[in-house]
């Protein structure tokens, strides 16, 4: 099932002025815990997801993702986008054949990344990369859906961080029919000016996954979306381990006076249940 065309009209609405920050839960009740924080997007995250369910980034399959993608969908009223990784597929054709699965699961956008997973070649070829791009444009018309496209670049990821090939393939990929463009991990602010004004007037998002800036600044910079990939669930975990960890080397229990209170964990779902959620 599509996202409805009101879900998608305000996704899209939400890149065309200012910027708004889109944090990425890993399951339901991260989910609807953002949602009611006020947030007016939500963006699912891969390995937040894998971590919830034992196993690491790369080993999680299509069909585990799809459920996951309609599973977050539905259960919150807002616009979801999807950390689609690379399609799970490396030729256009598949690529295109699982991002019309994606787009059917409610989601009002997916992300599109070109990193292999080679390390000795961690990037796509150039023209494959576009190629995969438009594909996945296609994939999305042919449907009639007008579900959000971004386009990642993965340089800075996986240790090539060229700029100037980075915004080589962030604008062809706007050629290819990107809507949104993506590199994550710019180490600079002058970075993330460069490529806002490389793609303009197409909307850039940009990962805070570290004390780097401020939403203020990256809205001056020109930025109109923030995502936080799996800094949330990793702060979460963090927190887990830490108190499970004391308990294990030490027998003692001090770090479980640092969880939320259970009435206000447990309010804050009691109140999505009386909400309908």
């Amino acid at each position: 099932m599509q996202a409805s065309t009101a879900l998608i009209d305000r996704f899209r609405a939400l890149h065309r002025e200012g910027c708004f920050v889109m944090p990425n839960p890993w399951d339901v009740g991260s989910a609807r815990l953002l949602a009611g924080l006020g947030f007016r997007a939500l963006a699912t995250t891969s390995a937040g997801f894998a971590w919830s369910i034992g196993k690491s980034d790369k080993d999680v399959t299509l069909d585990e993702v799809l459920e996951h993608l309609r599973t977050i969908a539905a259960s919150v009223d807002l616009p979801v986008n999807a950390d689609f990784e690379g399609g799970y597929a490396v030729e256009p054709g598949e690529v295109a054949a699982n991002v019309a699965r994606a787009s059917e699961t409610g989601i009002a956008g997916l992300s599109i990344e070109d990193s292999s997973g080679n390390p000795s070649e961690p990037l796509f070829d150039f023209v494959l990369s576009v190629a995969r791009i438009r594909a996945a444009r296609k994939a999305i018309d042919d449907r009639g859906g007008r579900v959000l496209l971004t386009a990642r670049s993965e340089g800075f990821v996986v240790g090539r961080p060229d700029l100037p090939e980075t915004i080589r393939r962030l604008q062809a990929y706007a050629d290819a029919g990107a809507d949104c463009l993506y590199a994550p991990r710019l180490r600079t602010l002058d970075e993330i000016a460069a490529v806002v004004k490389a793609v303009a007037p197409k909307p850039v998002n940009v990962l805070a996954e570290r004390d780097l800036t401020t939403v203020e600044t990256l809205s001056k910079l020109g930025v109109r979306r923030i995502s936080v990939g799996g800094s949330l669930a990793r702060v979460a975990w963090a927190a887990f381990l830490s108190a499970a960890r004391e308990i294990a080397e030490h027998g003692t229990f001090t770090g479980l006076a640092r969880g939320i209170p259970f009435v206000e964990i447990d309010g804050s779902f009691a109140r999505d249940a009386k909400r309908g959620k």
